[in-house]
């Protein structure tokens, strides 16, 4: 939900100011509003790889039954 800490910015304002805004986005980012109500939350984007969240499931899932198969056994005609 929005906190009253978010900076906020109508969008009429984000529109006019977008390009200088996305270059200042704090790290917290801001709420874009639309007749008061918020509609929209820009943060900064991250420089994460993937790398740590390849594999990071490995030993924690389990599989039950055929994992290629609807369970349906049927015959199609040649």
């Amino acid at each position: 939900m929005l906190k009253t800490t978010d900076k906020t910015i109508t969008a009429t304002e984000f529109k006019a100011k977008c390009l200088r805004l996305l270059e200042q986005v704090s790290a917290e980012g801001m709420v874009i509003t639309k007749r008061g109500r918020p509609i929209a939350r820009i943060m900064p984007a991250t420089g994460k790889s993937n790398a740590d969240v390849i594999g990071s499931l490995k030993g924690r899932i389990v599989v039950n039954g055929d994992l290629f198969s609807t369970g349906v056994k049927w015959r199609a005609q040649p």
